[in-house]
């Protein structure tokens, strides 16, 4: 009896990790003609602060350095 209710528990387990798994109807199709995102000032803007904290790094190693000698 315990070999039935096993098998049984097991096919049932299947049969519901089925369902459960499955995916429902797909949404709208995309867009023919997707717009790119917008790459602009946000961009220019990351690229100066980067430069100015690089060059200020860059001093303020050089200024450790005449430091120590």
């Amino acid at each position: 009896m315990k070999f039935f209710k096993y098998c049984f528990l097991a096919a049932l387990l299947t049969v519901a990790s089925n369902e459960i798994f499955s995916q429902g109807p797909g949404g709208p199709p995309p867009p023919v003609n997707p717009t790119g995102a917008p790459i602009d000032g946000g961009i220019g803007l990351l690229l100066v602060a980067g430069i100015a904290y690089g060059s200020y790094k860059l001093k303020a190693d050089k200024r450790e350095e005449k430091a120590k000698i």
